[in-house]
């Protein structure tokens, strides 16, 4: 092959690679459609849970990133962050997740100011049209308020927490691959609003991987020309994927170890229950799970996480939520998703069960306007003695990594 034909076919091939790039960048039939957000793994076990014995009543302000990290870069200062800055949008959505929207009635707290600030414009707009000079309660209802406080945030970010690679030339053929994983760590706490006493506490941490391929080669097609060519791919996990899943963990660890220290209760069996917590407290863990030592009752009872036994409730239909002083139809059900205990007013000596302990319902947690009586909340079941404390360790905490470019 004679020089000028061998620098015609690696000009060819050129523009040939060249011109394919400049086609696919500008085809708008090879861009991507948008699409809804793919459920993920821990998404279908979220709203394959069972339902709660009542539906829980949760506040989120602000669940932030707390690492004041950016984004890792080599050389080139950026102001992006680490991570994303919509956490709290996140948690609301797994929250509204769990038991397919039957466990938590979540209230808006992130932008309660924006939220008065459209009810003052609702309350002057009728004052100034329709002439009314009292606020009207069917119009706007007073506002629902939480028993559970959900606080916390993204505590850690470690850059470069394992790195590697491999590769191998032979006769001018090559190609290697390279490996890096970050970590991202989220704490999930519950906070009673009555007592201000942190209920439970749960932290979960997510490796993010990148991975890189990339072939090359390079041949003399004649005396002091060079032919190289090489090509390559990579695949970074997307850092707000792993944060999702981080976070919806921990929003599934904190239904089942609430379940596991009577917090709240599982409308499901017995047996389902314990499966349930020793699933969940083997995977932490990492132990089997006839190895896992469920908690017990002061009455040497074994806390399973289910309600009790369902002959002794009542389903109540699932319908929208009300405050508890709104007035409704009469004959109307209960708005609240839970199994009550049945009761008898007229029998003697017959007594409504005590309110938990948490005051986590949302029949619990509803506005009393005045000038309104305020009806009696029937729990579950009445509260039980704390257990041993030695019966199931707390979460374990991550051990503090050193990022390498992170800081």
């Amino acid at each position: 092959m004679s020089v000028v034909s061998a620098r015609r076919t690696a000009m060819a091939v050129l523009g040939s690679a060249l011109a394919l790039a400049g086609c696919a960048a500008n085809d708008p039939s090879s861009w991507s459609q948008a699409q809804p957000t793919k459920r993920t793994p821990m998404t279908v076990k979220l709203e394959q849970l069972p339902l709660p014995g009542d539906r829980v009543a949760v506040a989120v302000y602000n669940f932030t990133d707390q690492t004041g990290q950016f984004k890792p870069t080599e050389g080139v200062q950026t102001l992006s962050r680490a991570v994303t800055q919509g956490a709290t949008s996140i948690l609301v959505k797994a929250l509204q997740e769990v038991g397919n929207h039957g466990w938590f009635t979540v209230i808006e707290r992130e932008r309660l100011d924006n939220l008065l600030r459209e009810r003052a414009v609702i309350r002057e707009m009728r004052a100034a049209y329709l002439g009314e000079k009292t606020l009207n309660r069917q119009a706007l209802p007073p506002l629902l308020f939480a028993g559970i406080l959900l606080e916390g945030g993204i505590i850690g970010y470690d850059s470069n927490t394992k790195s590697g690679g491999l590769g191998a030339r032979f006769l001018g053929i090559g190609g290697s691959t390279q490996y890096r994983e970050d970590t991202v760590t989220v704490y999930l706490r519950a906070v009673s609003v009555k007592t201000g006493e942190v209920l439970s506490t749960i932290s979960v941490r997510k490796s993010i991987a990148s991975i890189g391929l990339d072939a090359n080669t390079f041949r003399y097609v004649a005396f002091k020309d060079l032919l190289e060519l090489e090509a390559g791919v990579a695949y970074n996990e997307p850092d707000a994927l792993a944060l999702q899943q981080a976070i919806e963990a921990a929003v599934y660890g904190l239904v089942i170890e609430g379940a596991s220290t009577d917090l709240w209760c599982i409308a499901t069996t017995p047996q389902a229950g314990e499966a349930l917590l020793r699933s969940y407290y083997a995977q932490r863990d990492n132990i089997d799970e006839a190895a896992v030592l469920l908690p017990h009752r002061t009455d040497g009872s074994t806390i399973t996480g289910a309600c009790p036994p369902r002959s002794a409730f009542q389903p109540a239909q699932r319908l929208a939520q009300q405050p508890a002083g709104h007035a409704k139809a009469a004959g109307s059900p209960s708005p609240t998703l839970s199994y009550r205990m049945q009761t008898q007013p007229n029998a003697p000596g017959a007594k409504a069960p005590a309110p938990r302990q948490a005051d986590a319902t949302a029949a619990g947690a509803r506005a009393l306007p005045a000038q309104t009586a305020a009806r009696p909340v029937m729990a579950p079941a009445a509260p039980v003695a704390a257990r041993p404390a030695t019966a199931i360790q707390p979460s374990p905490t991550p051990r503090d990594q050193s990022a390498p470019e992170g800081g």
